[in-house]
């Protein structure tokens, strides 16, 4: 700050810091901080972050060090300092929180930090293999608050007392646990109802165990015992969608599969996420039934680590390091678990062991899953670890309310120029989904202070999502799907527009009714123009078209005039024999959907006839390629409409190698999408390309449009913040319902 620094010295100066500034052992860092510069005052949470008042002659050297040395876990968005009154000096101290109108955010749950894991395995420390040690930099945060500002009486630890020596801990100003407010030790906190040693002993013996995690409870089996893995496919009616695994440590992971220092390194960050890396296949084959590709994660809670410890201690496992399936525990399709007699009730024909403790978790959280792509991170869903971490926007906004689609759901609030998208709450399928739904709204709502001033919800009329933004009473702003896909990207990137946006999706309501997937528009403020879009193709059957690929195989193959080859193709399927006949009866729906390119594609190589879980046909499309090709001649663009026809022309040939016909289905998929927007790009003479949608996912998909952008001159704007799938829907509704209540002479396009 130069000059301009020193001449606050001497002067009491007020400081307003603002970001995810409470529950980080920022308070104690402010204190040791003033102590080293002999200052007076005192810091304290307020309802807008942490405040501050300091005084003394090193006061502008103490406002320069203050965002540098800022603990692990602290995210500072604003410093504001102005001088005060002068007074006496007085001593530092740390001051009760002040209340008002809440505009700070609270951060995310953070894995065990390298401290607490000393104490953990040692002997001398009273936290000694105590599954709940946290401190200032780890621990639960967002998942055990009730209320803003963050202190211990605002979350589920208020029922703990502290004894005397936590309570010393939380008042050291030299203590990492220095108003911790999750503190807690044997003495004084929350307790498991089984021992360690037990649930070693039951994972060992091929049980399947639940334990009651940070956000939720998890499932726990070997992850290399087939037969278990089995039986939790069966008990949890997951048929065929791939389990994450966790293992005990980053040198584990070489056992397991290849990973890169991008997937390593992400895989050690506090949120812990869930990574996906290439399989080795040393593991049961049912953990990622014909996937090139399976989720791992490393140890996240206190507990995870003393499990992994007393495995390798009393169960060693010859010739490999222990991995176990860690996945959701849920039965099929519901939402995670939190209570402990909801878990009695839910899990018991589940779980063969159920661990419970006496710490509440007031907000279900999932773990997050991630993948690198082209160096840098991609969401498929986002919650535990990330959430409530808001997303930067541009300039400021008024309060919103958006409510996302129906699947991957996720909801969104704004506040200033702050967007928090919330937790991934799944589809809104169960009444248990929606009231889960409905809890998140109401949570975000009362944590965040905001009472909206519009509800941002999807076109689709028969949306639960949409019904529930219809029932708020409250003004309503419908934003088309793949628009809000395209915003979503732009939303991050602090982008207005104009740009063009490829989104390739499965579903979406179009504009004036129909289903639209795979388009190409021109994006400006709160308007959308449709450029093109993908060749209609059929849908037999309409949604159950969706859930069979091989029902989109047969349109292509009427399509290319070759109908009377659906029967003998598909004999195993019993409505094969009409589908021919069916495809030929006018009024049967039609669709722009690039997920069913990607069905037809995966029916027509024989490699997924009908689905268990959405997406399936196009991940065991991906996981058959190793070097993308593109097939000549195998699309068309005319009047703005991709068609690749051409290319599923090859991929009909009978005895089509499936690895071969992959590798040109994606190659040429993401030549011809690079060739249409650059052919939009001369056109409109617009440079900037927003890629999102659900597709967007399949890494070989994105990694080769991105690449195929940058090399035609064009800039690629990526989802990194957000998933591309509809986990990101809600953020770009309430930009788009944003720049429309700013701008309001800019009203959504359709053209």
């Amino acid at each position: 700050m130069g000059g301009e620094a020193t001449a606050l010295d001497g002067r009491r100066l007020r400081l307003h810091v603002r970001g995810a500034v409470q529950g980080v052992g920022f308070r104690p860092y402010v204190y040791g901080l003033a102590t080293r510069y002999r200052l007076g005052g005192f810091v304290a949470n307020d309802s807008h972050g942490v405040i501050i008042e300091v005084e003394g002659e090193r006061a502008s050297d103490f406002v320069a060090a203050l965002p540098l040395e800022k603990p692990p876990l602290a995210r500072i968005d604003e410093i504001s300092v102005h001088p005060v009154g002068a007074m006496a000096s007085e001593e530092f101290c740390i001051r009760a929180s002040e209340q008002g109108r809440v505009s700070t955010r609270i951060v995310a749950d953070a894995a065990t930090c390298p401290e607490c894991l000393s104490e953990l395995f040692d002997p001398a420390s009273r936290f000694y293999r105590y599954p709940f040690v946290n401190c200032t930099h780890c621990g639960p945060r967002y998942t055990i608050a009730e209320r803003l500002p963050y202190d211990r009486a605002a979350t589920a630890m208020k029922r703990f007392a502290m004894c005397k020596a936590c309570a010393g801990d939380y008042a050291n100003p030299e203590s990492r646990r220095f108003h911790a407010e999750a503190i807690a030790c044997p003495q004084c906190g929350p307790r498991l109802s089984h021992g360690v040693e037990e649930i070693a002993a039951a994972i060992a013996a091929g049980a399947i165990v639940a334990i009651k995690g940070l956000g939720g409870y998890q499932l726990i089996c070997d992850a290399r015992d087939q037969a278990v893995v089995r039986r939790l496919r069966q008990r949890k009616e997951r048929d065929q969608k791939p389990f994450a695994v966790m293992v005990g440590s980053r040198d584990a992971v070489a056992d397991i599969a290849d990973a890169d220092a991008a997937e390593l390194a992400l895989l050690e960050t506090s949120p812990r996420p869930i990574v996906l890396m290439r399989s080795r296949h040393r593991l049961a084959p049912a953990i990622a039934p014909e996937l090139s590709r399976i989720g791992i994660m490393l140890p996240v809670a206190p507990l995870h680590h003393l499990i992994f410890d007393m495995l390798n201690a009393v169960h060693p496992r010859p010739g490999g390091s222990w991995a176990v399936v860690a996945t959701s525990a849920n039965p099929g399709g519901e939402p995670l678990v939190i209570d402990n007699c909801e878990a009695e009730l839910r899990l018991v024909g589940i779980a063969d062991l159920i661990v419970t403790h006496d710490r509440d978790i007031v907000t279900r959280a999932d773990d997050s899953v991630a993948a690198v792509v082209a160096g840098r991170t991609q969401f498929i869903r986002r919650a535990r670890g990330y959430v409530p971490e808001p997303v930067r926007l541009a300039r400021p906004v008024p309060p919103i309310l958006a409510v996302g689609g129906a699947l991957k759901s996720t909801v969104t609030v704004t506040r200033g120029n702050e967007a928090f998208v919330s937790q991934h709450i799944g589809d809104l399928d169960t009444a248990e989904a929606v009231r889960f739904f409905e809890e998140t709204v109401g949570h975000l709502l009362s944590t965040l202070d905001v009472e909206p001033v519009v509800v941002a919800h999807d076109l689709h009329p028969n949306m639960v999502s949409t019904r529930f933004a219809e029932a708020s009473g409250r003004r309503l702003i419908a934003v088309q799907h793949h628009h809000a896909h395209a915003a979503s990207v732009m939303a991050e990137h602090g982008v207005a527009g104009p740009v063009l946006a490829l989104v390739l999706d499965g579903f979406g309501h179009g504009s004036e009714g129909g289903n639209w997937g795979g388009e190409l528009l021109l994006c400006e403020s709160a308007r959308f123009r449709r450029l093109g879009h993908l060749a209609p193709m059929k849908l037999p059957g309409g949604d159950r078209a969706a859930r069979e690929p091989w029902r989109m195989a047969a349109s292509v193959l009427h399509g290319l005039c070759r109908g009377d080859a659906i029967a003998p193709r598909f004999a195993m399927q019993p409505q094969a024999a009409r589908l021919g006949t069916m495809l030929d009866q006018p009024g049967v729906p039609v669709t722009t959907s690039a997920g069913r390119l990607f069905d037809a594609a995966a029916g027509l190589l024989g490699l997924c006839q009908v689905q268990s879980y959405e997406g399936e046909a196009a991940m065991k499309l991906e996981a058959r390629v190793r070097t993308p090709r593109i097939a000549k001649g195998g699309w068309t663009i005319e009047d703005g409409v991709l068609s690749l026809f051409p290319l599923f022309e090859r991929l009909a040939a009978e005895g089509i190698d499936p690895v071969d016909g992959a590798e040109l289905f994606h190659g040429t998929l993401a030549a011809a999408c690079i060739d249409w927007i650059a052919r939009a790009a001369r056109e409109t003479g617009i440079t900037t390309v927003a890629l999102s949608g659900g597709c967007f996912l399949n890494a070989v998909l994105s990694d080769g449009i991105g690449r195929g952008c940058v090399a035609a001159g064009l800039t690629a704007l990526l989802p990194r913040q957000m998933p591309p799938n509809d986990g990101g829907l809600s953020l770009g509704q309430a930009w788009i319902a944003a720049l429309q209540l700013l701008e309001p002479q800019g009203q959504e396009g359709t053209a």
